[in-house]
């Protein structure tokens, strides 16, 4: 089993976030849910996936795919991602 597959769909997402640049306020923003909620996650994919920053995240996503990581995992498992459909990105209502 490769580190990555390891992941949940919703870690997945947030280091494809990561991967983009996005601060946690913003990461949370977008998945709706709180920044705290945003570092456990970043905690535990760094955790599964051996890496200590989020540099080390950015270039790990980088090395496995790049902009295709998310859409890759939802190929790879046949489970879209949470927050997403078809791949696109989904605004909670609470967030208009």
């Amino acid at each position: 089993m490769q580190p990555r597959e390891r992941l949940t769909a919703k870690e997945v997402q947030v280091a494809g976030l990561v991967f983009e640049g996005r601060t946690n306020r913003e990461i949370a923003e977008t998945i709706g849910t709180t920044e705290q909620v945003v570092k456990n996650y970043l905690r535990s994919t760094f955790d599964k996936l051996g890496v200590w920053s989020r540099l080390e995240l950015a270039l790990y996503v980088a090395c496995h795919g790049g902009a295709e990581w998310n859409l890759e995992f939802e190929a790879h498992t046949g489970i879209p991602e949470e927050g997403t459909i078809a791949g696109e990105a989904v605004r909670p209502a609470n967030s208009i």
